[in-house]
């Protein structure tokens, strides 16, 4: 059985890989790990980076921060994930993901953990493992943590632990504005999705002289993401435009993406944050080179947008983690993903859907402009992606009806478009992706190229 997708271990809590026995192997591996090759779960982290986040020269072979969001399920694997791991745990409780993250580095942890299925409903849950620098640890050590898991026992390992405030990370987020109350006059709608965000992000932008109207933001254990979030902007879009607001934000279950809606009630999404953030940046000189980093899901209209600005789009495939690997190749200070993880590595070392909300509030104090007028500059391409439920996962190149369908569709759009297949690395998903200049035939295409996959490989 494999541990690790796409961003860390995610399944229904109780079963499979976050069964009791297997989080306590888990907790054994880790334990095993930190003692007898620690650098491991270290990734490479270029100099400049160093430099720019004040990275620690040393960290605590045998000390972990570990922190979760709202889910019901959350204090029993915390609870059987430090049964055997032998360090001391400093727990933080409900924390966003790049809490954690802060946390471990502030501290000069070796790890850091958070228990969080993110954007999945409550009965699901996850483990996430970052390193003790606050970036997710590497394929390698992924794959280590694997095979020292598959031979361990889940017998007890004796720690010890303490419990601390996570107040240091609400500073670090405040002093991203200037100081007192530079948010003084302006009308916010937050959704905190009923998740990590519902301790923070209210009380943060309430002291920064917001007026805050705050939806889902009542964890009851079960009701994380619960047609809420940045999943769901629909309701956030409404109470903007209720409201009169100047800006809304909605955060997944462990805070670490946000999706915005401008004054007018318009969705805006990852692009649209890279876009203008990256003008910003290149404006402030501070966006570290000539590149931002994004996905293979990043709209071609971003990639048209960048181009007038000097600025080229550097692709890697899906997930937070890979945007970060190649920022810290490239010297890239700006990356993220369309889904809303954006990555500001001037700033942290991981993607902050509170943190963007700020650097975007950032952009439009400088600028004196709504985010509407901040958004303009970017026309996106016609989109659409469709998640198709699999039975299975083979390789989409070996199904000849499928390889079919792609060729047909590809010939259809006529070399003025792309066709992206991949699956989903937490759920059983194939996600089909199509875009191109003409609306019509992308969703033709899309239609056709899913039906093929339902066909073939859908339950």
């Amino acid at each position: 059985m494999a541990l690790f997708g796409t961003d860390g271990i995610r399944a229904r809590a109780g079963e499979g890989p976050l069964s009791p026995e297997s989080v306590r192997r888990l907790g054994r591996a880790l334990g095993t790990l930190l003692r007898e090759a620690p650098k491991i779960f270290l990734p490479r982290v270029s100099a400049s980076v160093r430099r720019a986040l004040r990275l620690p020269a040393r960290l605590s072979g045998r000390r972990v921060v570990i922190g979760r969001d709202t889910r019901a399920s959350g204090p029993d694997i915390e609870k059987d994930l430090l049964h055997a791991m032998g360090v001391h745990a400093i727990r933080v409780g409900v924390v966003p993901t790049p809490g954690v993250a802060y946390l471990a580095r502030r501290w000069k942890a070796a790890l850091g953990i958070v228990i969080s299925a993110s954007h999945n409903p409550a009965h699901d849950n996850g483990i996430k493992v970052i390193s003790g620098e606050g970036f997710k640890i590497p394929d390698a050590a992924e794959a280590r943590v694997e095979e020292v898991w598959a031979a361990s026992e889940p017998g007890p390992r004796p720690g010890t632990s303490e419990r601390r405030d996570s107040a240091p990370y609400f500073r670090f987020l405040r002093t991203q504005l200037p100081a007192g109350r530079p948010l003084k006059g302006m009308k916010l709608v937050i959704d905190c999705a009923h998740g990590a965000a519902s301790p923070f992000a209210p009380k943060l932008f309430r002291s920064l002289g917001a007026a805050v109207k705050v939806l889902h933001a009542a964890p009851d254990g079960l009701n994380i993401n619960e047609g809420a979030g940045a999943l769901h902007p629909d309701q956030l879009a409404a109470a903007v435009r209720a409201a009169k607001a100047d800006l809304g934000a909605a955060f997944d279950g462990d805070a670490d993406r946000c999706i915005l809606v401008d004054e007018k009630g318009e969705v805006r999404d990852g692009d649209h944050i890279l876009a203008f953030c990256s003008r910003s940046m290149k404006r402030n000189r501070t966006l570290g080179g000539a590149s931002v980093v994004s996905t293979v899901m990043a709209n071609l209209g971003l990639e048209k947008y960048l181009q007038t600005l000097g600025l080229r789009l550097d692709r890697v495939k899906v997930g937070d983690k890979f945007v970060a690997e190649e920022m810290m190749r490239t010297g890239a200070r700006l990356g993220g993903e369309q889904s809303g993880h954006v990555i500001f590595l001037d700033a942290a070392t991981a993607g902050d859907g509170i943190l963007t909300t700020l650097r975007v509030l950032k952009v439009l104090l400088e600028e004196k402009r709504p985010l509407s007028a901040l958004c303009e500059g970017l026309t996106k391409a016609p989109q659409v992606l469709v998640n198709v439920p699999v039975k299975e996962k083979p390789d989409l190149a070996s199904v000849p009806s499928v390889r079919d369908a792609v060729a047909a569709a590809e010939r259809e759009l006529d070399g003025d478009g792309r066709i992206l297949l991949r699956y989903s690395g937490t759920e059983p998903l194939c996600r089909v992706m199509v875009e191109g200049m003409d609306g019509d035939k992308v969703k033709r295409a899309a239609e056709a190229v899913a039906t093929a996959v339902r066909w073939a490989i859908g339950t």
